[in-house]
C-alpha cells in the first residue's frame, strides 16, 4: 500500500523539535516560523506540555464522554478565565473543521433557519458543512454543494445588508483574519456590523478563530479587537500544540440538549491535558503580550523592505505580499536559509510561529529575508 498522494511534499524529514527550532534526520537546524499551520503555539516539546501528557498517560489516556472527565471542567474554567469568556459554554471536538461543522449545526438548531452567510476567499475546513462555506471550488465536491450558503464580498457592508434582507439567515461565519485567503484582517467596523445585523435578524455570529485565535494576535480572539462578542467561537490548531483538539465556546443564550452534539474522541483525557498545558503557558508566561510585541516588531521591520508590496496581519499572524517576480522567496528561505514559512494567495508568505517567539529569532528571520531578497533580481517596471 502507498499513501494517497494529495500533499505536495518538501523532501525534508523533521525528526526533532525544541522551542522554535526543528532538526531533520541529517542534523540540519531549521527556524520554524510556521508551526505546522499555526499549530505549535507554545513551542516544540515544551516541557510543561510534555510533562502534562506523560503524567496523564501514566493514569488513563482515554475513556468516552459517557463518564465524568474532571479535566474537561478544568479546561473549561481555565479557558473561560484566559479568554475572558467565563459565561460561555465549551464543547470539545477534534479539529477546526469539526468545530466549524458543529458551530453551523448548532446555529441552525438555535433558530431553525438554514441560510449561512460566508465570505469570498474564506476557508473554514474540508468536512461537509465547513467546506460548503469555504470559497474554493477545487475542494468542494458535488455532494458538498448547497444553495444554503451565500458568499458575500469581503467587508462589503451593503452586500451584507442585502443578503440579510433577502434571506432567512441562520448564521454568519467569518475569520477574524483570513488565513488561506492571504492574511486579510477583518475591520473592527465590519465585525460590529455583523453583530448588529445578527441581533436584528436573530442570526448567530460565528467567529472562526481556528487559525487567528488562541492569543496569536495579542488578544485571545482576533475578533475581540472589535469590542463585540460573537455567539460561537470555533477553535483548534494552537489549542493543543500538536495534539488533535478542537472546540467551540457557546453563548449562554444557546441552550444545550442531550444528543444535540456528540463526539467519540473529543475532550479525551490526553486532549484536555494538552489543552491545559497550552493555556497555562499562555497565562503564566504572558504569551499574548509577547505575540503582540514581537509581532509588531516584525510587521514594522518588514514594511521597510522596498520589494514588499504589503504587510498585513496582527501579532504573530503575518502575511508578506510579494510581487510575482519574487515567487521563489519562500522556497529559498526554506532550502537556502533553513527557515520554515507558509504561503497563501496571492503570493503571500505566511508567518505563524509559536507565541513565545523571541526577538532574536525574529531578527534571524529578518536577516535571512534580506539575504534572499538581495539574491533575487526584480526587473524594473
Amino acid at each position: 500500500m502507498k499513501l494517497f498522494d494529495v500533499y505536495p511534499i518538501n523532501p525534508i524529514n523533521i525528526v526533532k523539535g525544541v522551542g522554535s527550532l526543528v532538526y531533520d534526520d541529517k542534523g540540519t537546524e531549521y527556524l520554524d516560523l510556521y508551526g505546522g499551520h499555526a499549530v505549535i503555539s507554545i513551542g516544540h516539546t515544551n516541557p510543561r506540555y510534555v510533562k502534562r501528557l506523560e503524567d496523564q498517560l501514566h493514569q488513563i489516556g482515554f475513556y468516552s464522554n459517557s463518564i465524568e472527565i474532571p479535566l474537561q471542567k478544568e479546561l473549561a474554567e481555565k479557558l473561560g478565565k484566559v479568554s475572558g469568556k467565563e459565561d460561555y459554554q465549551l464543547f470539545l471536538c477534534n479539529s477546526g473543521a469539526e468545530a466549524n461543522e458543529n458551530a453551523l449545526k448548532l446555529a441552525s438548531f438555535y433558530n431553525g433557519k438554514k441560510k449561512v452567510i460566508a465570505f469570498k476567499n474564506s476557508f473554514h475546513g474540508r468536512t461537509s458543512l465547513a467546506v460548503a462555506v469555504t470559497d474554493n471550488p477545487k475542494i468542494v465536491a458535488p455532494i458538498n454543494e448547497t444553495d444554503n450558503v451565500i458568499f458575500v464580498p469581503w467587508q462589503d457592508e451593503i452586500a451584507l445588508e442585502q443578503a440579510f434582507a433577502a434571506n432567512e439567515i441562520s448564521s454568519v461565519i467569518i475569520e477574524g483574519i483570513q488565513g488561506v485567503g492571504g492574511i486579510q484582517v477583518a475591520s473592527e467596523s465590519f465585525l460590529r456590523k455583523i453583530r448588529t445585523l445578527c441581533d436584528q435578524y436573530n442570526a448567530v455570529f460565528i467567529a472562526d478563530s481556528v487559525q487567528c485565535g488562541y492569543g496569536r494576535t495579542g488578544k485571545f480572539f482576533s475578533h475581540d479587537f472589535a469590542g463585540v462578542d460573537a455567539d460561537i467561537y470555533s477553535m483548534a490548531k494552537g489549542m493543543g500544540n500538536g495534539f488533535p483538539v478542537g472546540g467551540i465556546i457557546i453563548s449562554p443564550k444557546i441552550q444545550p440538549a442531550y444528543g444535540m452534539l456528540g463526539t467519540t474522541f473529543g475532550g479525551n483525557h490526553l486532549a484536555c491535558a494538552a489543552g491545559l498545558a497550552v493555556l497555562e503557558e499562555i497565562e503564566q508566561n504572558n504569551l499574548m503580550q509577547n505575540a503582540a510585541v514581537v509581532g509588531d516588531y516584525l510587521i514594522t521591520e518588514l514594511k521597510k523592505f522596498s520589494q514588499v508590496k504589503e504587510v498585513r496581519g496582527r501579532g504573530l499572524m503575518i502575511g508578506i505580499e510579494l510581487p510575482a517576480e519574487l515567487a521563489n522567496v519562500k522556497k529559498d528561505l526554506l532550502f537556502k536559509q533553513h527557515i520554515f514559512t507558509g504561503e497563501a494567495k496571492p503570493n503571500v508568505i505566511r508567518l505563524l510561529p509559536a507565541l513565545n517567539l523571541t526577538k532574536a529569532y525574529a531578527d534571524r528571520f529578518l536577516e535571512a529575508f534580506t539575504t534572499v531578497l538581495n539574491q533575487q533580481l526584480v526587473p524594473s517596471s
